[in-house]
């Protein structure tokens, strides 16, 4: 599909087994669950972050106040170290698999917290949340450009 191409070549992979195999996994993903939540979420993550006022800093789990905000951080966090050796062999359909396992707290992180809080240290963390997840999707697609 071109929507899925499109998704893909957002990452530009340089091999064309890389390309292959994330040409794979998204139609994969795409079949799942949380496949239209999380491209619709992507698409919200990618309009809160183009509107930053600052440059985005690194998540700092100290600075998290809101449960689901510490629930979602935590869970971005060890998913970062848990894909990366899969990113490594190409496997890119466990990648999204794994991902998708964070519907709940993406789901809660966006009804229980404000991303724009008034406090700019709580706002640029909450930032930097959004900003990890995101670039976990992005290490195998745009995933936004899903349609």
């Amino acid at each position: 599909a071109v929507d899925v191409f499109q998704a893909v070549l957002f990452r530009c992979p340089t091999r064309p087994a890389a390309f292959h195999a994330r040409v794979r996994a998204v139609p994969h993903f795409r079949t799942s669950d949380p496949a239209e939540a999380f491209a619709a979420t992507n698409k919200r993550v990618s309009h809160i972050l183009a509107k930053a006022d600052a440059p985005i800093g690194e998540l700092n789990l100290t600075t998290c106040v809101e449960p689901a905000e510490k629930s979602l951080a935590e869970a971005v966090l060890a998913l970062h170290i848990e894909v990366q050796p899969l990113i490594a062999q190409g496997d890119y359909t466990a990648v999204l698999d794994k991902l998708a396992n964070l519907r709940t707290p993406v789901d809660n992180f966006f009804d229980n917290v404000m991303v724009n809080a008034e406090d700019p240290v709580l706002r640029q963390n909450r930032l930097a949340i959004l900003n990890t997840l995101q670039g976990l999707f992005l290490q195998v697609a745009d995933i936004s450009l899903l349609q």
